[in-house]
Order: structure tokens, then C-alpha cells, then sequence
């Protein structure tokens, strides 16, 4: 990784033999990749992300292997993301893929192509999908996708769409040489920090600008908030909100997030700022339709009555759980048992403080995400997320969750900074809770 020191994540493959029984177990490339060594400081996270992933990729299913390693292929291109992209490109041929395909969609299939839409709006809008895009790939003809088919299809965009983002908020390195790989040349994208643009909104952010980094003592900021994690949990004791202000709360952090590294503050600066380090490469944009497609924030602003998804009327548990395993066998206990370390994934700690009760960040964490698209949890006061994150860290969740091609070290580094990288790290695997929504809403 870019971001987190050499030593601390070769120390946790030392000591934890685990770690290479799952890779010999359920690897799909058969080696201790990057971001296998990476995701190995959390070895529960590990097996069960490597178990689902080789379910995905190797086991029975409704796909043929090479569609599967090149819908991987379509869904990181959603993100620029050429680590993944030279992965899969790899494992494509090893199972049998024709390698013209390799020269862009025009050589694949069309229905492989009918895919296109549903990529680019799961990867950045999903609040876009309606039943008409299932029923234009579901409907009868030549070119049509089965219900199981199209399960399949959808959970590994879902998941290549979340797995871009940990390798991008990992700061995760290239696997080898990076001019060539099978035709394919690596492309970075990181090299702006858009740490300054937030700054623009207006909103005071002293701990991301460079020169202040010493100002506020860190090892205060972490007292400071677990002082927060337990006032917060004292006053819900004490007085729970009405459902109205918890209402009023949400519309209003829906409304904040606007000016968290919005879209539109990215076009309003110059081209020399960053518009060289978003161009999207022939080798990346051979492999998506309409590359200029992006996210762009749920809530527009101006806007007074904002659209909100209730995540109870439609939930993983009560409705997407059944219908995926009925249509894609045994893959919902896979997913649910992920979804579900993620969720309680937590060692009771904070940087050098043990015995921590971890459930009120860790839950502020979560619906910060799933606000950005418009997700509201009925018995969540959304005034906690104010609380509890930091200017700096809603850029960087934001930044992840929306545009991670766009993260950069000092992001990383302008948050938490008392906290291990192991933490940082889980915290990086929580992005993919929100794969279950995904998975959940499409259907």
C-alpha cells in the first residue's frame, strides 16, 4: 500500500498463518496479492470476503467463467481502476475468454453490452435503476438475460464497484511492472488532492490544509471524540428525539453533504487543477459506455423537498436476502454472513484505548454513506453524524463512496491520525455494507 507502512502489514502476515491457508484455499489467483496483505490485518473480514469472492468468480453459478472475470473487468473501468483491471484481464484468459475482447465492447456479444446501463448507473447513481432497466434486459430474445443470470451479473458489479473503492482508499499498489500488462497500460489518477477544493465551500476545515496539521493535537481530537461517543450515548438514554426532528436532522445532513467535495465544486476549478488526472485513458474507456457519466450528489441544491428511500420499507433481511439466494444459490449466505462481519466487525479499541464501545461511530459511519444516496434509517438521529465526523473525514468517506479514483494519501492521512492503520483499514471494509443496499434496491 501507498498509504499504510510496509512493516505493519507484512508483521500481521507473519504472525498470522491463516492468512495463507485462505489463500491456498480460496485465492483466485493463487498468491498473497496486495490486497489480500492488506485486508489480511482483519483475518475474519478476510475468509469471509475471500470466500464470497471465489464463490462469485469459480463455483457453479448461472455464468460462464470469462463473462464473470469480464463483467469485473466492465465494473472497475466504472472507476478507472487499473489494478483491478490488469487482474482480471489475466484471470479472463487463464479461463478461456476470447481475447478479442480484450480490444473493447464492440468485441464482445451485445448482451454483454446491454449491461452498460446498469453498470454505469449501480457504479454512481443507483437511485437511478427502475424496474424498466430489468425488464429491457429480462425480455424476451436472443440477446436476454435469465433472472439467475442477471443476479450473478449484478452482485459482481456491486462488488467490483465497492472492491475499486478499498483499493483506492487503501492506496493499494500496482501488482507488477507497471508499463505493460497484456496490452493493457496502468493509469494513475492520483495525483491531485482535493483536499483545497472543500476548503472553497466555505466551511472551515483547519486540519486538511498543509500548513496546519500541528495546530490541533491529535491525541486531543481522540479524546475529544470519544468524549462525544459518550455524551451521545448518555443523552439517548436519558431522552430519545421526536420521529419529526429525527426527520428534520437527516433532511439537513442530506443537505450538508452538498458541500462535501461536491461534483460541482470539482468543475468549477481550473482545468490545471485536476482535469489532466481525470482523463480517462483508451485502455480504460474501451471497456464502458459514456465515460463522462459520473456521480453527482442525490440532493441537488436549491432543491426544498428531497427525495429519501426509507431503508425499512425495502431491506436485505426481509426482502433482497430470499430473492438472491432463490435465484443464485447459496450466494445470499455468502453475502449475508459478509455484510454481517462487517457490521460487528470491532476489537473494542481506539488507537491505544481498549474497552471502547465502538457501536455509536461505527453506526455514524454506515449511515453517512447510505445518506449520500438518499438512505434514511427511521430510528437513526442523523444530528450524531455532525457529531462524530470530522470535516476531513466526510471528505474522505465521500470521496471513496462516490469518486475513489479521486483519493489521495493526504486524505488518508488528514483523518483519524491517532488511530493504527489497522483501524483505517476497517473502517475501509464498512464501504462494503453498502453493497447490500445495492444489491438489495435493484431488484
Amino acid at each position: 500500500s501507498a498509504f499504510i507502512p510496509e512493516k505493519e502489514v507484512v508483521q500481521a502476515n507473519t504472525v498470522d498463518e491463516r492468512t495463507n491457508f485462505l489463500v491456498e484455499e480460496y485465492s483466485t489467483s493463487g498468491r498473497l496479492d496486495n490486497i489480500t496483505q492488506v485486508m489480511s490485518l482483519h483475518t475474519q473480514y478476510l475468509e469471509s470476503f475471500l470466500r464470497s469472492q471465489f464463490y462469485m468468480l469459480r463455483m457453479d453459478g448461472p455464468l460462464p467463467l470469462p463473462h464473470r472475470h469480464y463483467i469485473a473487468i466492465m465494473a472497475a473501468a466504472r472507476h478507472q481502476c487499473s489494478y483491478l483491471i490488469n487482474m482480471h484481464v489475466d484471470e479472463f484468459l487463464k479461463t478461456g475468454g476470447i481475447a478479442e475482447w480484450l480490444n473493447g465492447l464492440e468485441y464482445v456479444p451485445q448482451r454483454l453490452k446491454n449491461l452498460n446501463e446498469i453498470n454505469k448507473l449501480l457504479a454512481h447513481r443507483p437511485w437511478l435503476i427502475t424496474k424498466e432497466h430489468i425488464q429491457k434486459l429480462v425480455k424476451t430474445g436472443e440477446n436476454n438475460w435469465s433472472l439467475p443470470e442477471l443476479v450473478h451479473a449484478v452482485v459482481l458489479l456491486a462488488h467490483y464497484h465497492a472492491l475499486a473503492s478499498f483499493v483506492f482508499g487503501s492506496g493499494i499498489n500496482p501488482e507488477r511492472d507497471p508499463e505493460i500488462s497484456n496490452g493493457f497500460r496502468l493509469i494513475s489518477v492520483n495525483n491531485f488532492c482535493v483536499c483545497d477544493l472543500a476548503n472553497d465551500n466555505n466551511i472551515e476545515n483547519a486540519s486538511l490544509t498543509g500548513n496546519n496539521f500541528g495546530i490541533v493535537d491529535s491525541l486531543s481530537e481522540l479524546e475529544a471524540l470519544m468524549d462525544r461517543m459518550k455524551r451521545l450515548r448518555e443523552e439517548r438514554e436519558d431522552e430519545e428525539a421526536s420521529q419529526e426532528e429525527m426527520t428534520t436532522r437527516f433532511e439537513k445532513e442530506k443537505k450538508e453533504s452538498l458541500f462535501v467535495v461536491s461534483g460541482d465544486t470539482f468543475h468549477s476549478f481550473p482545468h490545471s487543477d485536476f482535469e489532466d488526472d481525470m482523463i480517462i485513458t483508451s485502455d480504460v474507456s474501451r471497456y464502458i459506455e459514456d465515460p463522462g457519466f459520473g456521480y453527482e450528489d442525490f440532493a441537488r441544491r436549491g432543491e426544498e423537498h428531497l427525495p429519501t428511500f426509507r431503508a425499512q420499507d425495502y431491506t436485505w433481511e426481509n426482502h433482497g436476502f430470499s430473492l438472491v439466494n432463490r435465484l443464485y444459490s447459496d450466494i445470499g449466505h455468502l453475502l449475508d454472513e459478509k455484510f454481517r462481519m462487517v457490521y460487528n466487525l470491532t476489537y473494542n479499541t481506539m488507537a491505544s484505548h481498549e474497552d471502547v464501545d465502538t457501536t455509536t461511530l461505527r453506526r455514524a459511519l454506515f449511515n453517512y454513506v447510505h445518506c449520500m444516496f438518499g438512505i434514511r434509517y427511521d430510528d437513526y438521529d442523523y444530528g450524531e453524524v455532525n457529531q462524530l465526523l470530522e470535516r476531513s473525514l466526510k471528505v474522505y468517506i465521500k470521496t471513496v463512496t462516490c469518486y475513489p479514483e479521486r483519493t489521495t494519501k493526504r486524505m488518508y492521512d488528514s483523518y483519524w491520525r491517532q488511530f493504527k492503520h489497522s483501524e483505517k483499514v476497517c473502517f475501509m471494509t464498512r464501504r462494503y455494507r453498502h453493497l447490500r443496499k445495492k444489491i438489495t434496491n435493484i431488484f
